[in-house]
C-alpha cells in the first residue's frame, strides 16, 4: 500500500506498522500542510480495512473504495450525508462551500453504529475537518466518545489548532511534513505532463505542496516571479511610481484572484535574497534558478532591511483580516519598502 503517494516515507511506515499489528487507534487525526497528499493517504488506509490483502490497490474491493464522487457544489443537500466511494463501507464528509454541515456529521455518527457491509470495519473520513462550527464539532464528540468498535474515523485538516481541543485528544495524530522538493519534480516528470525545466521550477515554488506543484501555471507563475523581482528592484533604487505601478496591476479586478499567490512570490523572493545575504548557499534557494538576479538584491540591502520587508508584509496581511482596502495596503507596503 501507498505505493503511488510520494514523500511522507515515515508516516507510511507509522500507519503500515498499526496495521500490521491490530492497533490502528478508532479516531486518527492526520495533520499537515495543504496538498501534500492527506485525503489520498486516508483513502489508501481505507483500503486496507476492505481489502482481504491489507489494501493491495489492485483488487475490486480496493478500486471502489478508491473511486469517490464530490457533490456538486450547487447540491447543498448532498453534503448533508456522509458520501460514500464505490464500497458502502468507505464513506467521507466533505465541506459545503466552507463549512461542514451539522448533519452530515449527524449523519455520520448513524452511519457508524451501521455494522460493515461487506468488509471487516467501515471507514469514516472528515476533510477539511477545522471547518466544522461549533454544532458540528459537538456532533462528532458524541461519536468520538461512544466509538463502534467496527468503525474507523480518520480526520484530515491542515489547521489541527482550529479544532476543539477535546476533539483532538480524543484522536491519535499522525503529522505530515511538506513533499522534498525532488521527490515533487520526478512525479510530475514522471506524469508526463511538465518538461524537466517546468517540473523542477514547478516542484520548487509548491512549498511541498504536490496538489500546489500539479495545479501550477509554469508560463502564469514565471510572469509573476518577473513582477515581483520587478517590485523588489524598484524599491531598492527608490523608484517608487514604478512599483505603485505594480500594486495597481495586482489590484485590478482581473488579477485579484491571484492576489494572495503574487504576495506568497514577492515572499519568498525576498526570503532568498535574506538566506543569500546571512550565507545560504544558492542550491537551498526557492528560487535557485534566478541565483544570480538574487544576489545583485541581496547586495543592495542589508539583512535587516530584508527581514523588515518580510515583517511589512506580514503586517499587510494581518491588516487585511478587518478587511482594509487591498490597493491602499500594498502601496503603503511598498512605499514603507522603499523608505520615502
Amino acid at each position: 500500500m501507498f505505493e503511488t503517494l510520494i514523500g511522507n516515507e515515515p508516516v507510511k511506515s507509522f500507519i503500515s506498522k498499526l496495521l500490521q499489528t491490530g492497533r490502528f487507534p478508532n479516531a486518527i487525526l492526520f495533520a499537515g500542510p495543504s496538498g501534500v497528499g492527506k485525503r489520498a493517504f486516508a483513502l489508501e488506509t481505507a483500503k486496507a480495512f476492505v481489502c482481504s490483502g491489507g489494501g493491495c490497490g489492485e483488487c475490486a474491493a480496493c478500486r471502489r473504495a478508491g473511486r469517490l464522487t464530490i457533490p456538486k457544489p450547487d447540491k447543498r443537500d448532498d453534503f448533508k450525508e456522509v458520501t460514500f466511494t464505490e464500497h458502502p463501507d468507505v464513506g467521507m464528509v466533505v465541506p459545503f462551500n466552507r463549512n461542514i454541515l451539522v448533519d452530515a456529521i449527524r449523519n455520520l455518527e448513524t452511519e457508524a453504529h451501521f455494522r460493515p457491509y461487506e468488509a471487516q470495519a467501515r471507514v469514516f473520513i472528515v476533510d477539511n475537518a477545522d471547518k466544522m462550527n461549533d454544532a458540528a464539532s459537538n456532533a462528532l464528540l458524541k461519536t468520538l466518545e461512544e466509538p463502534a468498535t467496527t468503525s474507523y474515523l480518520i480526520l484530515v485538516t491542515s489547521r489541527p489548532d482550529s479544532l476543539l481541543q477535546t476533539i483532538r485528544s480524543r484522536c491519535q495524530t499522525i503529522r505530515f511534513a511538506p513533499v522534498a522538493a525532488n521527490e515533487i519534480e520526478r512525479h510530475l516528470i514522471d506524469s508526463g505532463k511538465f518538461a524537466a525545466d517546468d517540473a523542477a521550477f514547478a516542484a520548487r515554488l509548491s512549498g511541498g505542496s504536490v496538489a500546489k506543484a500539479i495545479g501550477t501555471d509554469v508560463e502564469k507563475m514565471r510572469a509573476a516571479r518577473d513582477a515581483m523581482l520587478g517590485v523588489i528592484e524598484n524599491v531598492l533604487t527608490k523608484r517608487v511610481a514604478a512599483a505603485l505601478q505594480t500594486a495597481e496591476r495586482m489590484n485590478d479586478a482581473k488579477n485579484k484572484d491571484d492576489f494572495e499567490e503574487n504576495l506568497g512570490v514577492l515572499e519568498g523572493l525576498i526570503r532568498d535574497a535574506w538566506l543569500l545575504r546571512n550565507g545560504a548557499d544558492s542550491s537551498s534557494l526557492t528560487n535557485a534558478d534566478i541565483s544570480v538576479r538574487l544576489q545583485t538584491i541581496s547586495s543592495g540591502a542589508n539583512s535587516a532591511t530584508l527581514a523588515a520587508w518580510l515583517s511589512e508584509i506580514e503586517l499587510m496581511r494581518e491588516h487585511f483580516v478587518v478587511n482594509i482596502n487591498r490597493k491602499i495596503a500594498t502601496d503603503a507596503c511598498f512605499v514603507e519598502m522603499a523608505g520615502v
